[in-house]
C-alpha cells in the first residue's frame, strides 16, 4: 500500500473535485467549504486554499493553512490541514489540525496515518507541540490524537460542543 499526502494543487483540481463532493459537508467540527461547489467555483476555492498556505489574501481572523489530501494507491481517501501557527480563537477551539476520511474508507486505519503524517508536516515547520481538538463524541478521533502521543489538556464546551483539548509533542515523531 503506498500512502502520499501531498499539498492541494490547483493541476489536481479537476480529479479532486468529486472527492470533495463525496466528503460530507459538515461533521465531527470538520467543514468541507468545497462541497457542493460548482467546479468552476471549485477551482476558486483550490486557488484559494493555495493562497491560504502562502499567507496570501486571508480574511481577517484567519491563519495561514495547507490543505493535504492523502492518497492510497493513488486514490484521494482523506483531507487534513494544518495551520501555520494559531491566534487566540484557535488556541481556544480550532487548534493546528484537522481531518476527515472519506465514509467508505473509515475504520481502516486511514484516520490515524493522516493525522501522524500531518503531524510530521507540522514537526517539519517547526510547530511543537500541536493543539488538537476533536469533539468528545467522536470516539476514533480522539483515541488517535492520543495514540499518537496526544496529551488531554482540558475538556470544555465551546459553542455547545464538548471539545476535548490535546497537546502533542511532534520533536517525539
Amino acid at each position: 500500500m503506498q500512502i502520499e499526502l501531498k499539498p492541494l494543487q490547483l493541476s489536481d483540481a479537476e480529479t479532486l473535485y468529486e472527492f470533495f463532493q463525496k466528503l460530507p459537508a459538515s461533521e465531527n467540527g470538520k467543514n468541507n467549504r468545497a462541497h457542493g461547489l460548482s467546479k468552476e467555483d471549485f477551482a476558486k476555492w483550490v486557488q484559494s486554499e493555495i493562497d491560504s498556505s502562502q499567507g496570501k489574501n486571508l480574511k481577517p481572523g484567519y491563519v495561514p493553512g495547507t490543505t493535504y489530501v492523502m492518497y492510497v494507491d493513488g486514490t484521494p481517501v482523506g483531507v487534513s490541514n494544518l495551520r501555520h501557527y494559531l491566534n487566540e480563537n484557535l488556541q481556544k477551539d480550532g487548534g493546528h489540525i484537522g481531518t476527515h476520511i472519506l465514509p467508505e474508507y473509515r475504520g481502516r486505519g486511514f484516520g490515524n496515518i493522516i493525522k501522524l503524517e500531518t503531524l510530521k508536516k507540522a514537526k517539519e515547520m517547526g510547530i511543537n507541540p500541536a493543539l488538537v481538538f476533536n469533539h468528545d463524541d467522536n470516539v476514533p478521533a480522539w483515541r488517535t490524537s492520543e495514540k499518537l502521543g496526544g496529551k488531554l489538556e482540558s475538556i470544555n464546551i465551546v459553542n455547545g460542543v464538548k471539545l476535548r483539548k490535546y497537546v502533542i509533542d511532534t520533536s517525539k515523531l
